[in-house]
């Protein structure tokens, strides 16, 4: 009887194990702490308001038991930029979530917007950009952390290499999901943008980096530093997350908690406007409209595709306009619109067409999957 009662524990170690090892990870990071203030308008002080936010955001997950929760902080202490990604990075997470309050010298400035990792060759959005991540330069020994990084250069901005580039595609999901759920709870939405964030860029995992609000308009601060308004952005944060996780993951165990299921269309911002202190970077604006293709139905048989870009831009899909690609086709989520190359049931062929965009340019491209006209992960696809 001993010897069943040690044999039935030891399985019972295992599944429970088993069923922890399964749990969606995400890691929640609160900017700034300690000596960083962050942003400081109107009594107001960014530090202070997302770590509040985080905690919020954290409790209600929590509650779901399918869930694991991962804090780079939990009080007023000063992080430093490479170890947030890297504890991310150390618990293996599915996401990662960077919440910050937005600040600008124009006090009318208002709304939120989301951010994933990204490059640009506009001046003031890589100056935006520099100044968050000025943050190193708090940090002990940051030029032998960042491997000679210079936040003050532009050309180290430019430098940053971007990895985990198969990550692109879900963080711009996540972050479209934050910003409708904003839109749901009625807050302005500035939308989806990219910028080359030292947080991000370190993070190896879809990752996002939400902008709350600006602390710097009377209202809005206001609204963000009180338990009402924090309360808000944290629901609407874990109704996207769980959507998300949803959406990717399946259900597990909701324990009830449900998310919201109205997504709104989200406006991408063509101009951003300039912060004193932290960051901003847009999705680069065209002006003309697409004929929308539809994406094909087939019948068990998975197909292949090459993500070229997402943005809110609406483009002719002519080889003019994609450097010489033909076969463009386009899918839009509210009026974020994603352009893609090709389309073959073989992974070696689009192996091929992924070398060929990048070899045009597009090097932040990738290789995704439907399967009877849904979108499935390129791994699913490989199954058949």
């Amino acid at each position: 009887m001993k010897r069943i009662t040690l044999i039935a524990a030891a399985i019972l170690a295992f599944v429970s194990n088993t069923a922890y090892s399964q749990k969606f990870k995400v890691t929640l990071d609160a900017g700034h702490g300690g000596h960083d203030y962050g942003a400081v308008y109107h009594g107001h002080i960014e530090k202070n308001i997302a770590l509040a936010v985080v905690l919020k955001v954290g409790r209600i997950l929590e509650k779901n038991s399918g869930i694991e929760v991962i804090y780079t902080r939990k009080n007023d202490v000063f992080i430093d930029l490479i170890e947030r990604a890297n504890i991310a990075n150390r618990a293996d997470s599915d996401i990662f979530v960077s919440i910050h309050c937005n600040a600008n010298k124009n006090n009318a400035a208002d709304g939120s917007e989301t951010y994933v990792m990204g490059m640009s060759k506009n001046a003031s959005n890589l100056e935006a950009a520099k100044r968050e991540n000025e943050v190193i330069t708090l940090e002990k020994d940051y030029k032998l952390k960042y491997e000679g990084f210079d936040p003050k250069s532009p050309e180290s901005t430019i430098g940053i290499t971007i990895k985990g580039e198969e990550y692109l595609n879900n963080s711009i999901t996540l972050a479209g999901k934050i910003q409708a759920q904003f839109l749901d709870a009625g807050r302005k939405s500035r939308g989806v943008k990219q910028a080359p964030y030292m947080v991000l860029h370190k993070a190896y995992m879809p990752r996002v980096l939400i902008e709350m609000g600006f602390i710097s308009n009377p209202a809005e601060g206001a609204k963000l530093d009180s338990e009402a308004g924090q309360e808000q952005m944290a629901q609407a944060i874990a109704d996207a997350i769980l959507s998300y996780k949803k959406e990717n993951f399946g259900n597990g165990n909701d324990d009830g908690v449900k998310p919201s299921e109205k997504v709104e269309p989200i406006k991408v911002a063509d101009t951003a406007i300039k912060k004193p202190t932290i960051k901003t970077q847009d999705v680069k604006p065209e002006a003309k409209k697409p004929e929308i293709k539809p994406e094909p139905v087939t019948t068990g048989i998975a197909t292949f595709k090459v993500q070229l870009s997402a943005s809110g831009t609406k483009l002719d899909p002519t080889p003019s306009n994609f450097k010489g690609l033909s076969n463009i086709s386009v899918s839009n989520e509210g009026t974020l619109y994603k352009y893609m190359y090709g389309e073959t049931s073989s992974y070696d062929e689009a192996k091929r067409l992924l070398a060929e965009a990048k070899a045009k340019g597009y090097t932040s491209a990738f290789v995704i999957a439907f399967k009877n006209g849904k979108k499935v992960s390129v791994q699913e696809a490989l199954k058949q």
